[in-house]
């Protein structure tokens, strides 16, 4: 097939028109597979019974590559006239105005994104059907940004993490990047708002620091990093987006952001980029968050053992 042709897709009810799905969206070479527009399009059908609960009623923010990996990008959030009606929508207040967000809550939305060369979703922390809006985000995410490619020290930093919020009672599922690093999502019962929720990643991300200070930090700064790994809690915001479970990263051959179980943070195969859309189905079929608790946590609790913790972390902290 070539790149000028177009090809049909059936996604429930509708019909997807997938316009030149030859041409290359990730080129090949030196070990790297090369994918196409048609090869993003198969793998977003196939992953959406595993991706679309993971981003229904969420507004979304598109990283779209019209022509590639290796071509110019543009981050779309407002959502053009000329999309089909049948797309979801979310209006969101902005400072002096207001911006419509594509919401993506179907297999058919998934595949005319990916004819619109969209490769990674990056999704809001809360969703526009849930008690308290989009105010209040049902979704608590830590970004472990290592300084490099060193996977071990975000596997490492992953436990530590963990361990801190298994303390404060509240369960935590880690997911590659797809990129470098770890996103470990904690839900939430929506009952607090966003300032409140990022108030309490940085005081979680801080107590984590205290305890290992050689390792670990909240600096914002690259400079004031010195090497260590970075605990980013500013996508705890409102309007600010994390990757979406099973997207596709903008990178030499096609990474996917994948859910984990906690037994394969520690495999010695697994890094951010490990699944691609040649296998992260595969991944996705085995349920790695099925433990993951369906209704989330309330922060009252968390917040009060995190206080007395906060105030003995002096007596927790790294010695090495």
């Amino acid at each position: 097939m070539s790149p000028g042709d177009a090809r049909t897709v059936r996604a429930g009810r509708r019909t997807v028109r997938i316009q030149r799905p030859g041409k290359v969206l990730f080129p090949g070479g030196a070990g790297v597979a090369e994918y196409t527009k048609g090869d993003l399009a198969d793998y977003y059908r196939a992953v959406a019974p595993w991706l679309l609960p993971h981003v229904r009623g969420r507004p979304l923010m598109l990283e779209r590559h019209p022509d590639g990996v290796d071509g110019p990008r543009f981050m779309q959030k407002n959502t053009p006239d000329h999309y089909p009606d049948w797309i979801g929508r979310a209006e969101v207040a902005k400072e002096g105005g207001t911006v419509t967000h594509v919401v993506c809550d179907d297999t058919a939305t998934l595949l005319f994104l990916a004819d619109q060369a969209c490769l990674t979703l990056h999704r809001w922390l809360s969703r526009t059907d849930r008690a308290g809006g989009l105010d209040h985000p049902d979704r608590l995410v830590f970004d472990l940004d290592p300084p490099g490619d060193d996977f071990a020290a975000v596997r490492q930093a992953a436990g530590w993490l963990r361990e801190l919020l298994d303390e404060l009672g509240l369960p935590a599922a880690p997911m590659t990047t797809g990129s470098r690093g770890l996103h470990l999502v904690t839900p939430l019962d929506g009952r607090q708002d966003f300032d409140e929720v990022r108030r309490f990643a940085h005081e979680v991300a801080e107590a984590a620091e205290s305890r290992h200070p050689d390792r670990l930090t909240t600096a914002a700064r690259k400079s004031d990093r010195g090497g260590r790994l970075y605990l980013d809690v500013q996508r705890n915001g409102y309007a600010q987006t994390a990757v979406a479970p099973y997207t596709v990263r903008a990178l030499p051959g096609a990474p996917v952001a994948v859910p984990l179980a906690w037994e394969q943070v520690d495999e010695p195969g697994t890094n951010a980029r490990h699944w691609t859309i040649a296998d992260a189905v595969d991944q996705a079929r085995t349920e790695p968050w099925a433990a993951l608790p369906v209704r989330g946590r309330s922060l009252n609790t968390a917040r009060s053992r995190l206080a007395t913790l906060r105030g003995d972390a002096d007596i927790h902290s790294d010695q090495a």
